[in-house]
């Protein structure tokens, strides 16, 4: 039986961010979210609701990340977990017809914005020496899959950020590039299609496993490449 622990993550309006907040919710945790769907963040503003947080933000645009990050400590105090879990996908394609803009926007979007998040909250969370922070990565980044060459680049570079990161912390705090393996989200979907994708785990069956494995994670963890199967 884990205490309440507060939880800041990236991405909550759908897929495994939305998941992972309702259960972190549902479990008695306190979770401070963002994501760019205000339909769906005025969702979650009313149910889980108090005392949960929910703003719209852009990973991308620093100074907005800095000023969430600010509230977030300011009304929650140091995260006990820091779950980057924002990303996009391009649209299937051989890498060379990959439009350079839409790669750029996989890139900033997987790598900046994670960086952005890290750059706002570690300060606090070295300074009082303990957190988890966990950034997702994918099979994509690690084994490389066809059509989605630059989000496979993406998930190498979080796999990469990730290991360096783990060597720069105090001792009593981790990082973990997390690979949540292949769930039945829009991006999976768009990725292999609608019928292929119902061959795997929903976000909600999926985070029955991966919410405490998540909880379960400590120190010890730092920089290993682990997965939730």
């Amino acid at each position: 039986m884990h205490c309440s622990q507060t939880i800041v993550i990236t991405g909550v309006t759908r897929g495994l961010g939305r998941a992972l907040t309702e259960k972190f919710a549902d479990l008695g945790h306190v979770v401070a979210g963002c994501g760019r769907d205000e339909n769906r963040l005025s969702e979650l503003r009313d149910k889980p609701g108090s005392p949960h947080s929910f703003q719209s933000v852009d990973v991308l645009n620093g100074p907005a990340v800095g000023n969430w990050a600010k509230f977030v400590l300011k009304q929650y105090g140091t995260p006990d977990f820091l779950i980057n879990n924002a990303a996009i996908i391009n649209k299937n394609n051989s890498l060379w017809k990959v439009p350079e803009e839409e790669f750029s926007k996989v890139i900033d979007s997987g790598l900046k914005g994670t960086a952005n998040v890290l750059r706002a909250f570690l300060p606090a969370m070295i300074n009082v020496g303990r957190g988890i922070i966990i950034n997702f990565s994918s099979g994509a980044g690690r084994i490389g899959f066809p059509q989605i060459a630059p989000y496979c680049a993406a998930k190498w570079g979080i796999e990469g950020l990730t290991k360096a990161l783990a060597q720069e912390l105090p001792r009593g705090m981790a990082v973990i590039p997390l690979s949540p393996g292949p769930v039945n989200t829009e991006m999976l979907q768009s990725t292999m299609g609608e019928k292929t994708a119902t061959n795997y785990h929903s976000p909600k069956e999926w985070v029955e496993r991966a919410a405490p494995f998540i909880l379960n994670l400590t120190p010890a963890d730092t920089g290993k490449s682990l997965s939730v199967y």
